[in-house]
């Protein structure tokens, strides 16, 4: 895996999984080979986003052999338990230990984990686990949701994870009819945020009725054959995202090591 992202929020209903979805897929479609695990245990919904149905097998090495859709590999905990799922903070941590190390992943360029919400064991597990690259935020304009972000944020500094920037979702909603916008949670309290944190602002989504159908029916914005606004916004994020992780690889690889014998 040679880069690993992490898509996080403050609090649940932002988007989170929304984001994670199309940001894997839009990475699939230009060209890179993407990894998607739901490390969300107790909420999976990545499988029902993307429509993927069905159980992985395991491979002849014994690893769980992630389904595909849209050319992106993808591990739930949907695939093996349809019931609610009742664990304890050890249980969720080794489950997305489990599909760490025992997913036939391949060789990625990308693996999106789509986290859940909050600051608790999933996010203390993938950090201790795994080199990630970067976090990516995910947060809507009100209040309410920026101060849950922040946390998230105060989080990963203290796990020294880089933060690859902000997305505002559903920024505004364009009316089908007359194309007046509504900002029914506020206005630019994300790019805001991200400029009185020192954030790269990735973008801002918005209310696009065609995101909840195709997250409804499995078929993701950016992979409908009329993309709308939210896709195009969406696509533009996952390009952000890449070009960001361009200049940090640069970057680390331009720095002079320091050989002591």
């Amino acid at each position: 895996m040679k880069n690993i992202i992490a898509v996080a929020s403050g609090k649940g209903g932002v988007g989170k999984s929304t984001v994670s979805v199309n940001l894997a897929v839009a990475l699939a479609q230009a060209g890179a080979s993407v990894g998607l695990l739901d490390a969300d245990i107790t909420g999976p919904n990545i499988p029902q986003m993307l429509g993927v149905e069905g159980q992985p097998v395991a491979s002849p090495e014994g690893k769980i052999v992630p389904l595909e859709r849209y050319g992106v590999k993808v591990l739930s905990m949907r695939f093996f338990a349809s019931q609610a799922i009742v664990w304890r903070g050890p249980l969720v941590g080794g489950a997305i230990q489990q599909f760490l190390r025992d997913g036939d992943w391949g060789e990625l360029d990308y693996l999106v984990i789509d986290l859940p919400p909050g600051t608790s064991d999933a996010q203390l597990t993938l950090a201790q686990a795994v080199p990630i690259t970067g976090a990516v935020l995910v947060t809507t304009p009100q209040e309410v949701a920026l101060s849950d972000v922040a946390k998230a944020l105060a989080m990963f500094k203290r796990m020294s994870v880089p933060i690859l920037g902000l997305v505002e979702n559903m920024t505004a909603f364009a009316c089908p009819h007359c194309g007046e916008l509504t900002e029914i949670f506020g206005r630019g309290g994300g790019e805001r945020f991200a400029a009185e944190h020192g954030l790269d602002f990735l973008g801002a989504i918005p209310l696009d009725v065609t995101v909840r159908q195709g997250g409804d029916v499995g078929v993701p914005a950016v992979a409908q054959r009329e993309p709308g606004p939210a896709a195009r916004a969406l696509t533009a994020v996952a390009g952000g995202v890449a070009a960001r992780i361009s200049v940090r690889t640069a970057q680390s690889a331009a720095q002079p090591v320091l050989t002591v014998s």
